[in-house]
């Protein structure tokens, strides 16, 4: 993807040919947020100069955000997948290689809701129900499969309660994929998502996340960057924020 900038090529790592973004010939943020027109009822001089402020810092995350996602297309081969799972869907056993379908990407994510929970993970729930709105856009140009440890049954029942008509969900039966993949342990389960290629019959793993409990800032619950969950971002843009007390509930009084 071109920023305004020039793009490249050069080898990486493993002498392959690619491309990257060179931003020098760029606009500095603060110049492109000095062109921004936009003004407010009543702002005040102090409100202009602090906001156009922050549009600089803005413009700084937005081209933070494509050189990291820039980073991760470059990444060499994952490693190859040790097998292929089985897994129960709605319509019998499907195979990990069949959840490609026609595409050659599969993103996975893995939900907390193992066998022993009456609910499902509140957090993961918060995530999922965006992605089952955005999953037929995006099986436009990838597959998607969300994949747990309940039986299908309860996969599907919970799918209907919500209103989920689109997400293709399957049960861990063997719980393999869970354990090579990070995600299922002893003593329960952990959410988390996956990327997968499939290239000349191979597949391979791609990316996965890796920001968790070790990685995070003090005073922070653990979470990934960009953050997937649109609750979030949302606060983001508020005066309150993120309410460190407050977390999202699967059921509502």
């Amino acid at each position: 993807m071109e920023l305004g900038g020039k793009l490249c090529h050069y080898a990486d790592g493993l002498g392959r040919e690619t491309m990257a973004t060179v931003t020098e010939d760029l606009p500095t943020a603060n110049e492109l947020a000095a062109r921004s027109r936009s003004r407010y009822p009543n702002e005040s001089a102090d409100y202009r100069r602090a906001r156009t402020a922050l549009l600089a810092e803005e413009i700084e995350l937005r081209r933070r955000i494509e050189r990291v996602a820039e980073h991760r297309r470059n990444l060499p081969p994952g490693g190859e997948v040790p097998r292929d799972y089985v897994f129960e869907g709605e319509n019998g056993p499907v195979s990990f290689s069949a959840l490609f379908g026609d595409h050659d990407t599969l993103v996975v994510y893995s939900y907390m809701f193992g066998p022993e929970r009456e609910r499902p993970c509140p957090m993961c729930t918060a995530l999922l129900g965006p992605l089952n709105a955005s999953t037929p856009d995006l099986q436009r140009n990838i597959a998607v499969a969300v994949v747990a440890r309940a039986p299908i049954e309860r996969l599907l029942a919970f799918k209907q309660e919500r209103g989920w008509r689109h997400l293709p969900l399957y049960t861990d039966t063997s719980e393999a994929y869970g354990r090579d993949y990070l995600t299922w342990f002893d003593g329960g389960d952990g959410s988390g998502i996956n990327v997968f290629t499939k290239r000349d019959g191979v597949i391979r793993h791609f990316w996965g996340a890796e920001m968790g409990d070790e990685t995070k800032d003090p005073g922070e619950d653990p979470r990934g960057a960009p953050d997937m969950t649109p609750l979030w971002n949302m606060l983001d843009l508020t005066p309150g924020g993120r309410d460190p007390k407050w977390y999202p509930k699967v059921d509502y009084d």
